[in-house]
């Protein structure tokens, strides 16, 4: 089930929910099926250096180097 955000055209309340398809659902605050559906934005992946510090380490621990330069690929892990 997709997640979708919705505006109510009665209250105004924003909202987001799983939505089956061929279903409409209600708005929480006022029980209203007179909704728009919104263009919800998409969140980014992670660019924390940690993050990606430990992804990378882990990769290296299986062996998977590929995403290392030639000379980081020589370095012993930490």
């Amino acid at each position: 089930m997709p997640l979708y955000d919705y505006q109510c055209q009665a209250c105004g309340h924003r909202f987001e929910t799983l939505t089956r398809a061929g279903s409409t659902p209600v708005c929480p605050r006022c029980n209203s099926m007179a909704l728009d559906k919104q263009i919800s934005a998409p969140v980014a992946p992670g660019k924390s250096k940690a993050i990606i510090a430990a992804n990378r380490a882990k990769a290296a621990r299986g062996g998977h180097l590929s995403n290392y330069s030639k000379p980081e690929q020589k370095k012993p892990l930490r």
